[in-house]
């Protein structure tokens, strides 16, 4: 089954704003997409993935979470989080 990985953010978060870039580096580094939602415009994902702090990027697997990073995230710590869920291992 196929992961999908969402970064949770809202307007005016200066960290949700420094994750941007590390999110753009590491969907180009693994060829991945990187869903962006922000959770005060959707509040429904607020519950369904018990969001407490912006950003919030989650790994999913099917309706699973299976890695929750909640604050910024350094791209080396991201990458290592997808990896670990990916179906085959990409080339370093």
């Amino acid at each position: 089954m196929a992961i999908k990985v969402i970064s949770f953010y809202q307007e005016g978060c200066m960290g949700c704003e420094e994750q941007v870039p590390i999110l753009r580096e590491v969907e180009k580094d693994l060829g991945i997409e990187i869903g962006e939602i922000d959770a005060v415009k959707n509040p429904e994902y607020i519950k369904t993935y018990n969001l407490r702090v912006t950003p919030t990027t989650l790994v999913v697997e099917g309706d699973e979470v299976r890695e929750r990073m909640e604050g910024l995230v350094h791209r080396e710590d991201l990458e290592a989080a997808i990896r670990r869920h990916l179906q085959k291992p990409l080339p370093r």
